[in-house]
């Protein structure tokens, strides 16, 4: 086994990446290709490629999505007070290394592998990395918990947070769902619902090709308006959405809001076969519920529809927990090559941890669904 360091996913061959990526659209190779090309995720916007592979003969038998950090934007995994306390200390904690879906609090796998001998070269690999050129830390965000834990026996801490997600056990249709739900949260999405509708509003579920440059454009209106209202960096640009439109069009759906005719919102998703991951959204018209109804309950009903299990609809937001949604742990792993900052660090992630999991069992203890015996 030998392994390579590539600065341009293009470089690698889409079908040997995309066989051990599995079906998160996110890991895809199109998806990657796109935030490179696009120049979303460069070096001159702090994402410095370093994809590490694995090869016998060949054939790429591993791969980890690399890059190394000049900030900490675009994780969800947030440790600006680590960065801080390094600059008080007169440390330099820039640049790091971190396994990322950029801009795209997604959990999955992140250790692309054949078997677990590979896998455990890569984060060795990952860890040569991070040392050898001397940064500061190597973080791995957002992976499954079984790969975690791998992680964990070399040597990286694990931090774990939770995310709201939907999940469908075969609902017959949308009041099939509703009527798993106490009166009470029946009565609000009810009522939600209904002041969309009072206000003419009607939706279009919009998957692959049927999406036009039109739409599109539409989208980016949404999107760019967003953006501006919240005073928060525009990270994917056009550019960027034209190129994924072309080359994995089955893996997106857009749900279009319309009143009177003319589009007034949209919300990006992405699927797969059995997975829904909710995005980005915008509206140009102030409208009563119209964010519960394009982004959660338009897309509960596709999911339903379509005999989709999971609904993940990305970072934070506790108002999700009323319409459904339910916490599900998340994971990250972190190695510090500054032995007191790493001793400080695990001491807090240990602090942390305990009180994640008091919210996660008052979030639990909230659940709008009725309780059963």
């Amino acid at each position: 086994m030998s392994l390579k360091i590539f600065e341009v996913i293009a470089d690698i061959p889409a079908t040997q990446w995309d066989a051990l990526a599995g079906n998160n659209p996110f890991l895809s190779h199109a998806y990657l290709n796109a935030l490179q090309e696009s120049g979303c995720a460069t070096p001159n916007t702090g994402w410095h490629t370093q994809f590490l592979t694995a090869w016998q003969d060949d054939r790429m038998v591993g791969a980890i999505p690399l890059y190394f950090k000049t900030h900490s934007y675009g994780e969800f995994v947030f440790d600006w007070a680590w960065a801080d306390a390094y600059q008080r200390h007169g440390l330099r904690y820039y640049p790091k290394l971190v396994s990322s879906v950029p801009f795209t609090p997604v959990a999955g796998i992140r250790l692309l592998a054949t078997s677990a001998e590979v896998r455990t070269q890569l984060i060795k690999g990952a860890l040569q990395i991070t040392q050898d050129s001397g940064a500061s830390s190597l973080h791995i965000i957002f992976p499954e918990e079984d790969q975690a834990l791998e992680m964990q026996l070399q040597g990286m801490m694990l931090r774990h947070g939770f995310q709201l997600h939907w999940r469908n056990p075969g609902y017959a249709d949308f009041n099939d769902y509703l009527a798993a739900m106490r009166r009470d949260k029946r009565k609000k999405v009810n009522q939600e619902r209904r002041k969309v509708a009072d206000a003419g509003i009607t939706f279009e579920h919009l998957i692959g090709e049927k999406i036009t440059n039109e739409h599109w454009d539409f989208f980016m209106r949404c999107y760019d308006h967003t953006h501006r209202q919240f005073n928060s960096p525009q990270p994917l640009n056009r550019d960027f959405f034209q190129r994924i439109s072309k080359t994995m069009p089955q893996n997106i759906l857009l749900i279009v809001a319309i009143r009177e005719g003319k589009p007034v919102a949209s919300a990006l998703n992405f699927i797969n076969q059995d997975t829904l991951y909710g995005r980005s959204w915008g509206a140009l018209e102030q409208h009563q519920a119209l964010h519960f109804e394009t982004c959660y309950y338009q897309a509960i009903e596709f999911c339903i529809a379509n005999k989709i299990t999971l609904f993940e609809g990305g970072a934070q937001g506790e108002h999700k927990l009323a319409r459904g949604f339910l916490p599900t742990i998340t994971w990250s792993a972190h190695w510090l090559a500054h032995p007191e900052f790493s001793h400080a660090v695990e001491d807090f992630l240990q602090r942390e941890a305990g009180g994640v999991d008091q919210y996660i069992d008052e979030l639990n203890d909230s659940s709008p669904f009725k309780r059963t015996a």
